[in-house]
């Protein structure tokens, strides 16, 4: 039979642990990229809700930028269209485009909203595109041969972000949820990367950390083993080697531009472990990687 006296001494101990840190980040931003199993499991889709909420509750700035691709793909499939990804990146032409807006921005947006709403957040959803939020340009990536441009339709690159729509959100003491679609000057829309459009928010705001969830425990090495910190130095020798590589390019990338940027540290987190945002930023040991310059 469990001791009952255990259970209230184990709750002070965490909350002793988490102390500290609840006062370093109290009034500091934190950017959250919300993407992988925990954007598709009832059980973590609840537990990350009340992550954010908790850590409004105790003071910080969680701004969460979402993604959205698995709900993407399954609607695409049902519609017989086929998803082509090149270098991580969605291949998008006119009718994706449109099915990509209805789902990040309607449907996926409007989820999260709720769910944060439900435990006592107040939320507030955006896409990109309202009130120039996110100001985007046409994205290319090179061919194999380091030279050929190559066209990926109506993907985007982030050209600029008016930071004054998320601080508006913020001083009225809500949570921004963002939906990564832009339009150029044009008016034209694009699908942007979820991990570009965070790291660039987090850099513009200047925010404590950046969070980004993953389907994996961490950054791994070479032998499958999670890295738990590293330098920039240390991960741009592991893209060069090649053992980061394909989808997790745009997330790295993201968060070493992040750190060089003037973000403390960007996390790579295993965003199928219940309450890992928590985990990961109030306790000692973690429940993923840590990113920061050398001189840290």
């Amino acid at each position: 039979m469990e001791d009952i006296n255990k259970k209230p001494k184990y709750i002070a101990e965490v909350l002793t642990e988490a102390l500290p840190y609840i006062k370093k980040f109290r009034g500091k931003v934190i950017v959250i990229k919300y993407g992988g199993n925990a954007m598709s499991d009832e059980n973590l889709k609840e537990g990350f809700a009340r992550d954010v909420v908790l850590m409004k509750l105790v003071g910080m700035h969680p701004v969460v930028i979402h993604g959205g691709g698995p709900q993407i793909g399954e609607t695409l499939n049902k519609l017989g269209k086929k998803s082509t990804f090149i270098e991580g990146m969605r291949v998008t032409d006119s009718e994706t485009m449109d099915i990509v807006e209805t789902v990040l921005g309607g449907v996926v947006n409007k989820e999260i909203v709720n769910l944060i709403n439900h435990f006592g957040g107040k939320a507030v959803g955006l896409c990109g595109k309202d009130g120039g939020l996110i100001e985007a340009k046409k994205m290319f990536v090179l061919g194999p041969d380091l030279r050929e441009k190559i066209d990926l339709g109506h993907v985007g690159d982030v050209h600029n972000i008016d930071k004054s729509v998320i601080e508006e959100i913020i001083k009225d003491d809500s949570i921004p949820v963002v939906a990564p679609v832009g339009t150029d000057k044009s008016g034209q829309s694009y699908n942007i990367n979820a991990d570009l459009v965070a790291g660039k928010v987090a850099e513009i705001l200047k925010a404590e950390k950046l969070i980004m969830l993953t389907n994996t425990k961490g950054l791994l090495d070479e032998n499958g083993k999670v890295l738990t910190g590293v330098s920039v130095e240390e991960v741009d020798k592991l893209i060069s080697d090649r053992i980061i590589h394909g989808g997790m390019l745009p997330k790295i990338r993201s968060a070493l531009d992040a750190v060089h940027g003037g973000i403390q540290t960007s996390h790579i987190i295993d965003g199928r472990v219940q309450h890992a945002v928590l985990l990961e930023i109030l306790t000692d040991e973690g429940v993923g990687t840590l990113i920061h310059r050398q001189n840290k």
